[in-house]
């Protein structure tokens, strides 16, 4: 079940869209503040809609930052009908741009396409990093890094797993020996030093892949 955020302070509004967006099958999460929308980016979000203008800031300002740390498809909702408007919020990333009022069910199918729409899963962003899966190249704040097939799939596994402990085990499963073959036991922590070597700015502090004593490593962004 695809998981949509919806970003309004006008509670009516947000408690129609709710109601709307559930007739679907869709999951809903509520925010009136871009405070309150900030700390909800990491349940699981599929989708923002988000309100041009918040009590405690701009909508196009919450865009540029989401866009920086996720990969999270964003639909501009504004009572500003103006071109300018619509310009500005396509050049910072947003995916799609509505004025108020609107046809529900015209929202209702660009949501549709919001979701299902492949492109967005072939990218993997957190902090400064994104992976490119068509391509299958990374980037740290816009550079772009070389990195080892092995070095990528690791990066792919823990990226798709963030915040969620992987154990030794589930590591060398799915990256090196899904056939059972053997491997040397030291090739997920030598490799797993290697990676951060690409892409820590400390790789003695890791911030990305931080070591579980014990169980695992865990991407921690």
């Amino acid at each position: 079940m695809k998981k949509i955020l919806i970003v309004e302070d006008d509670t009516d509004l947000q408690d129609g869209l709710s109601f709307s967006l559930l007739q679907e099958s869709y999951e809903t999460a509520a925010a009136s503040t871009l405070k309150q929308a900030w700390e909800l980016l990491d349940t699981g979000i599929d989708l923002i809609l988000l309100d041009c203008n918040l009590p405690d800031g701009s909508g196009f300002d919450f865009c540029t930052k989401v866009k920086k740390n996720y990969s999270i498809p964003i639909l501009m909702l504004t009572a500003r009908d103006t071109e300018m408007d619509e310009v500005k919020a396509l050049e910072l990333g947003m995916d799609d741009f509505m004025s108020k009022p609107f046809s529900l069910a015209v929202l209702k199918a660009r949501i549709k396409k919001l979701v299902t729409d492949e492109s967005a899963s072939l990218q993997l962003v957190s902090g400064g990093i994104m992976v490119d899966k068509n391509t299958c190249k990374v980037y740290k704040n816009g550079v772009e890094l070389a990195c080892s097939k092995i070095e990528y799939q690791l990066l792919v596994f823990f990226m798709e797993n963030a915040k969620i402990v992987l154990s030794h085990e589930q590591i060398l499963a799915h990256v090196w020996d899904s056939r059972g073959r053997y491997v040397d036991e030291n090739a997920v922590p030598v490799n797993i030093k290697r990676l951060r070597a690409r892409i820590e700015d400390d790789p003695k502090n890791p911030q990305y892949i931080k070591t579980v004593y014990g169980i695992g490593y865990v991407w921690s962004m």
